[in-house]
């Protein structure tokens, strides 16, 4: 039976009907004395899940009593649904008991197992008649909005990649590399260290200003960083994104403060540099930090963002710079942005301008509120009515004293416009720390593992979830990541702090999601936890109720971890980003009987528990090892078929691949696997995605891959250590599949095959060649629907590349938008050609 949703307005309810119809089902027939308390059950529980909707559409907060029975309700769907969870586990591991001799014993346990369905039956019935009788205004009906996208709307993603041209921010740019340029009085004539601290409210773009100055100046210094602090900062974790960048090295962040920024500063010591370090909030932290950079006599440049004003006059004087004073739009650039997010210029329709400006006014300049009130609007019909009811509805304009208040109804409407579904996606972010970079994949299955994602007709659970994903983005509510872009695709979002205050409240509010080692967030002792987020160096509290905890996300290096016997109802465990967990940290791990996702992000653990073998729901393994011994992944995981993603990086997989035919998504390196590995993974026939990386090309890997992409595969990544020519002459991919993404990278091949030619359904593609010749280029240009490729040669300069690229368009002059990347020894450079362009 399909998995019904999960939200944060009606919590647990409609999973819970969907278990109580399957009690009355053929599975659980010896149930049926308990029909007349189930179909009670049903029925008042379907009222009280259509008030719950209903009273979630509502823009103003319901009275106090409505709230309290409501929050009430959607408690008791949790434990009912704990209930039954562990019922159906229990009733079915008893079935599944083989031999004749038992069945006595069954008989006997089947007869126990009565008794006790039925009086847990009659005790959820007892407490909803008791919460029933405590209110009895039950409304039928509700109002859902509609998601109108399925793909990001790339006007929405316009007003993050081109801000340059949508929010008056040329003058502030200019403004602020004319001050680094000019020159600086001091007493020491060494100084050539220049600094810039932005400071303003929230919302006004001073991330944004920074990115931009950045961007334009980065490629004149030898190196490089952009880093965020954010209110409760790592600063282990601040310092080695400082260490990584300007070095251009990935660490793993085992030292203490004191080392690394003596490693920072004598890296830096010879060199140019430019850093911003962005959203300070302490002095404090500020004055740990300025130690990493030296004063070492080259012409450097720092930028520093606060929303605090004795912070940007401690940046200040630290390194004799400047303070800029984050400014307002102007009208001009507020229609600009406004116009160019709704109707993709700058124009806007006679019949709206009247309420366009009225709407404008009420945004008084704040970058933020206009993208989240445009966002709003692009899901309007474009008509005065429709525009005049979001204007009212936004109430007084915004004082200049008072725009976070103001700022903050806008975003309130925002929300309270969303589906119920896009409700819950979107407040399930606030378990993320501030200034997270948050992965799409990664979040779209945290999504579908705590049922918050619907199946819609024709597209897979992944596929429905990914347009929540878009939607969110379309609607501005979060902004798109292109830190690690690939190709055209968005791999990541982030939330703005104002946007994910309120998300926060509201989580907190609904005890949606319960925070723990957030400042000024102190969780409420009689709440049961249903979602838990472990953040720096938070612990739990004695008398916090954990037992029902559904999903624990654990971010820090200082976080205390709790012992996984606790947890007995979890359905997501996440730890991440190189917290230093042991073995045993993950002891009774197979005791989280209904766990659909287990993610281990940059770990050093030296095994990976055997236990994980017990999980029979889990659909998701994501394990990123950074430990050198390379632990090994337990033979005959999830030997019930439900594995649907599987990410081993840094592990030892097994040659056992049984009982994973629904895997659709598989990331692995593979060593030392037997010819039967690859055997068993030409049956994997499922598989949509497949990355995998070798030291060199085994027997029956290329029969196997070949297997795969005739099934139905459509991204395909190869890296090999070793000589992949043998491998890709062999691979042979048939012309006619459904392959659209292919990278081949590792070792350099010598050519192009001629067999990539006839992939007429391939839109990108990466591949590593020692030089390109005129014939790779023509081989290339007959596939009739490439859009992205990359390539990267060591044979041939990257001028020479370029205008190889121009051969091809002319050899195909109907060519769709074709973005080339080149790598030409010191970084990418990407190059785009239009239909009908020549050199």
């Amino acid at each position: 039976m399909e998995a019904a949703l999960v939200s944060a307005a009606a919590g647990a309810l409609k999973p819970v009907l969907g278990k109580l119809a399957a009690l009355l089902g053929d599975e659980y027939k010896r149930f049926r004395r308990v029909r007349k308390e189930i179909g009670f059950l049903t029925r008042e529980l379907a009222a009280m899940e259509a008030f719950l909707l209903k009273k979630s559409m509502e823009e103003e907060d319901p009275d106090i009593q409505d709230k309290v029975w409501m929050n009430e309700v959607r408690e008791l769907s949790y434990d009912i649904e704990d209930s039954l969870d562990d019922f159906m586990v229990h009733a079915r591991d008893k079935s599944a008991k083989p031999g004749f001799m038992k069945k006595i014993k069954n008989l006997l346990d089947k007869t126990k197992d009565r008794r006790q369905i039925a009086k847990a039956i009659e005790e959820l019935k007892k407490q909803v008649i008791e919460a029933s009788e405590r209110h009895k205004r039950y409304v039928t009906g509700e109002s859902i909005s509609k998601v109108n996208n399925l793909t990001i709307d790339p006007r929405a993603l316009a007003i993050f990649e081109d801000v340059t041209n949508l929010v008056g921010i040329d003058g502030p740019k200019n403004e602020l590399i004319r001050l680094f340029t000019q020159e600086i009085i001091c007493e020491s004539r060494q100084q050539q260290t220049k600094l810039i601290s932005i400071v303003g409210f929230g919302g006004l773009g001073k991330t944004t200003l920074a990115s931009q100055v950045y961007k334009e100046l980065r490629e004149q210094y030898d190196c490089h960083a952009f880093v965020s602090v954010s209110r409760n900062p790592d600063i282990v974790k601040v310092l080695g994104m400082i260490l990584s960048q300007v070095s251009c090295r990935d660490y793993s962040i085992t030292e203490d403060i004191p080392h690394l920024i003596t490693r920072i500063s004598n890296f830096l010591a010879n060199k140019r540099y430019i850093i911003v370090v962005d959203d300070i909030w302490n002095v404090k932290i500020w004055d740990v930090i300025k130690f990493a950079f030296p004063l070492n006599g080259y012409d450097c440049r720092i930028i520093t963002t606060t929303r605090v004003n004795n912070v940007a006059q401690s940046c200040r004087s630290s390194f004799n710079g400047h303070i800029y004073n984050m400014g307002y739009l102007s009208m001009v650039h507020s229609k600009q942005l406004f116009y160019k997010r709704l109707f993709n210029s700058e124009n806007c329709p006679s019949n709206l301008e009247e309420v366009s400006g009225s709407i404008l006014e009420k945004c008084a300049g704040l970058p933020l509120a206009i993208i989240a009130i445009s966002g709003l609007l692009a899901n309007k019909e474009k008509t005065m009515d429709q525009w005049r009811q979001v204007e009212y509805s936004i109430g007084r304009g915004m004082e200049r004293n008072s725009s976070i208040e103001g700022m903050m109804k806008i975003i309130t409407l925002s929300y309270f416009d969303l589906p119920h579904d896009l409700k819950t996606c979107l407040l399930y972010l606030s378990i993320y720390p501030e200034d997270y970079i948050i992965g799409k994949e990664m979040l779209i299955r945290r999504w579908i593992a705590e049922g918050f994602i619907q199946r819609k007709h024709g597209y897979t659970l992944y596929e429905a979830g990914e347009m929540c994903f878009n939607e969110l983005i379309n609607r501005s509510l979060i902004q798109p990541d292109f830190t690690e872009q690939y190709y055209d695709e968005v791999s990541g979002c982030r939330v703005h702090d104002t946007i994910l205050d309120f998300i926060v409240s509201k989580s907190i509010e609904d005890n949606f999601v319960t925070i723990i080692g957030l400042s000024g967030v102190n969780p409420r002792p009689q709440d049961k936890v249903r979602r838990l987020s472990l953040q720096n160096n938070g612990e739990i509290p004695v008398g916090l109720i954990s037992s029902a905890v559904r999903s624990l996300n654990i971010f820090g290096r200082d976080v205390k971890i709790p012992s996984l016997s606790e947890f007995k109802h979890m359905r997501v465990l996440c730890f991440e980003d190189y917290i230093p967990i042991v073995d045993h940290h993950l002891v009774g791990i197979g005791h989280l009987l209904h766990l659909k996702l287990l993610r281990l992000n940059k770990v050093e653990i030296t095994k990976v528990p055997e236990e994980i073998k017990k999980l029979r729901y889990l659909e998701t393994l994501d394990i990123i090892c950074v430990r050198a011994n390379d632990p090994s992944v337990p033979a005959t995981i999830s030997l019930d078929g439900r594995l649907v993603h599987f990410n081993a990086t840094g592990c030892i997989i097994p040659n056992e691949i049984e009982g994973m035919e629904a895997l659709q998504v598989a990331n692995i390196h593979v060593t030392n696997q037997s010819t039967n590995f690859y055997l068993r993974l030409g049956d994997l026939t499922n598989l949509r995605k497949l990355s995998l990386y070798a030291y060199e090309a085994e027997r029956g890997m290329a029969c196997s891959i070949r297997k795969l992409v005739k099934a139905n595969l459509r991204s395909l990544d190869i890296l090999l250590d070793g000589e992949p020519d043998n491998l890709v002459e062999e691979l042979n991919l048939p012309g006619e599949c459904s392959l659209q993404e292919l990278s081949l990278g590792g070792g350099r091949i010598s050519k192009v095959p001629r067999w990539m030619g006839s992939l007429v359904n391939l839109q990108k593609l990466s591949i590593d060649i020692s030089s390109i010749s005129k014939e790779d280029v023509e081989i290339l240009g007959g596939l009739p629907d490439l859009r992205y490729i990359r390539v990267s040669s060591d044979g041939r300069p990257a001028d020479h590349i370029k205008a190889a690229m121009g051969i091809m368009i002319a050899v195909h002059p109907n060519h769709p938008i074709l973005e080339w990347s080149v790598w030409d020894e010191r970084c990418w450079t990407s190059v785009i050609f239009e239909k009908n362009v020549m050199f």
